[in-house]
């Protein structure tokens, strides 16, 4: 299962997944609302319907909000919290069952760079995706008696429609600045990753967050 599957990262996901032979079920907002804990049962819900079976989950779902702390409003704080980091949490808490049956269930979070360093003006993303890589380190160790793994990827900025805005209103030597590598990643690359650790040769790979940054954590 796949959520934010509709377009950018999750689209590639999915596309990616279905080519390595997955049955993907991708969810988007159309689906459920996943800043609620009955959203997230209902898709977890949804894919052991139609499936009977649920052998991975991908956590992708994601928004940001740009302001200062002083003007954050609240309540995209709680979205923010809701979605990026307490959606995660439940559909594994939903979908834990379902994973530990398949013998191989693999959990793997689409965080960012931003779990591993900060940006101003980006509080609620920055403290979620942090969060988020706590999340996955007690997922493996909680899942490893289980036969399920955790992991979280942590790209830099990648060409999506909302990258795609930055760069409108900011320029894409602004927006790219802390990259080493000065370019955006693909959607592509972000989906190779996320295969590659869902596949035979990432069984290994637990509690760990996978940088994917062209550099930018590197300095």
């Amino acid at each position: 299962m796949v959520t934010g599957a509709r377009g950018g990262i999750g689209a590639a996901i999915v596309t990616r997944l279905e080519v390595d032979g997955w049955t993907v079920h991708g969810v988007d907002v159309e689906d459920a609302d996943l800043t609620t804990r009955e959203g997230n049962r209902a898709v977890v819900d949804a894919a052991l319907a139609a499936w009977g079976q649920l052998d991975a989950i991908v956590p992708n779902a994601g928004f940001q909000h740009v302001a200062r702390v002083r003007d954050l409003p609240e309540e995209r704080w709680d979205a923010l919290l809701a979605l990026l980091l307490t959606s995660p949490f439940l559909l594994a808490k939903y979908a834990w069952d379902a994973l530990a049956s398949s013998g191989d269930g693999r959990i793997c979070v689409i965080a960012s760079v931003h779990g591993l360093t900060a940006s101003p003006n980006k509080a609620g993303y920055v403290a979620a995706k942090h969060g988020v890589l706590g999340l996955v380190k007690t997922l493996a160790l909680e899942g490893a008696s289980a036969g399920i793994s955790a992991t979280a990827v942590c790209p830099a900025f990648v060409r999506t429609p909302l990258a795609e805005r930055q760069v409108d209103e900011r320029g894409l030597d602004a927006v790219i600045e802390k990259h080493a590598v000065k370019r955006l990643l693909e959607p592509e690359e972000v989906a190779d990753l996320v295969a590659y650790l869902l596949g035979p040769s990432g069984r290994g790979l637990t509690g760990v967050p996978v940088t994917l940054d062209l550099g930018w954590s590197a300095a």
